[in-house]
C-alpha cells in the first residue's frame, strides 16, 4: 500500500554522508554542489535511481544566473572569459539563459521538487534587479519543479511576498531569523543555525520550529549548519514522538 507523504520533510543542504546511508536517514536533499558547477545529467540521474521513489531533491540554481563573476565563489566555477562579463542578477541575456537551460536539464533528471535561486547580499531591491527578476521568470521555461527564491540583505519582507505572489515564486527563509510568509503551495526553510554555523539547535528551538511547521502545508526543512546531520535527526525525532 502506498504511504501517505509526510507534511515535513527533512534533510541537509548537501549530502552529508554516503550517499546510501543518507538515503536511509533522512526523505530529502538540498544539492548546494550545483550553485559552484552543475553535476553532468548522467551523474544527477543516477542519484534518482539510487535514492527510494518517494525521496525529494531539491537543486541550488547555477551562481551564473545569480551572482556576479566578481563573486569569490567564482573560483570554483567554470566558465569562459567572455562569458563572465555576463553573469548575474538575472540578466536574461544568452549566457543567463544557457545557465538556466543546463541547471533545467539537470533539475528534470532529478526529478526536482524545487529549484532555488540564492542571491547574494550585492543583489539590492533596486529597479533594475526587480525588472531583472521579473523578466527572468515571466520568460524563462518552468518545469514540474516549485522556483524558490533565498533574497539576501535589504529586502522588505512586504515586497518578497509580492514578487513571489506575482512571479509564482517560492520565497525560501530560515524561519528563526525571517517569519515565514505564506506564499506558495509548500513552503522551504534553510536552517543556517541561530548564531551561525557551529550552532546547535536546542530542545526549546526544535519545539518552536515543530510549532511553526504545523499545519496541512507541506513543509521542507533543509539543515546548513555544521551538525546538520545530528540536528536534522534529532528533529526528525521529535516530529515522529
Amino acid at each position: 500500500m502506498p504511504t501517505k507523504r509526510p507534511q515535513v520533510r527533512v534533510g541537509c543542504c548537501g549530502f552529508a554522508t554516503a550517499h546510501e546511508k543518507y538515503f536511509q536517514t533522512f526523505s530529502c536533499v538540498e544539492i548546494d554542489s550545483s550553485f559552484y558547477q552543475l553535476p553532468r545529467v548522467e551523474t544527477a540521474a543516477r542519484w534518482r535511481a539510487a535514492a527510494p521513489p518517494d525521496f525529494e531533491f531539491a537543486i541550488k540554481a547555477w551562481q551564473v544566473i545569480t551572482h556576479r563573476a566578481t563573486s569569490p565563489t567564482y573560483q570554483r566555477t567554470r566558465i569562459g572569459a567572455g562569458d563572465r562579463e555576463h553573469c548575474g542578477h538575472f540578466g536574461f541575456n544568452p549566457t543567463i539563459r544557457w545557465a538556466w537551460d543546463e541547471t533545467f536539464k539537470v533539475a528534470r533528471a532529478l526529478g526536482a521538487r524545487l529549484v532555488l535561486f540564492q542571491c547574494s547580499q550585492s543583489f539590492r531591491p533596486t529597479k533594475e534587479n526587480i525588472a531583472n527578476l521579473r523578466r527572468f521568470f515571466e520568460h524563462a521555461k518552468r518545469g514540474k519543479f516549485h522556483m524558490g527564491w533565498e533574497p539576501r540583505g535589504e529586502w522588505d519582507v512586504e515586497l518578497i511576498a509580492s514578487l513571489c505572489k506575482e512571479l509564482d515564486l517560492i520565497p525560501v527563509l530560515d524561519p528563526f531569523k525571517t517569519e515565514p510568509i505564506p506564499v506558495g503551495k509548500v513552503r522551504y526553510f534553510r536552517l543556517h543555525g541561530v548564531t551561525g554555523p557551529r550552532h546547535r539547535y536546542t530542545s526549546e528551538e526544535f519545539a518552536r520550529l515543530r510549532t511553526i511547521c504545523a499545519g496541512r502545508q507541506p513543509t521542507y526543512c533543509l539543515f546548513n549548519n555544521l551538525a546538520m546531520t545530528d540536528d536534522g535527526q534529532r528533529f526528525q525525532k521529535l516530529l515522529g514522538s
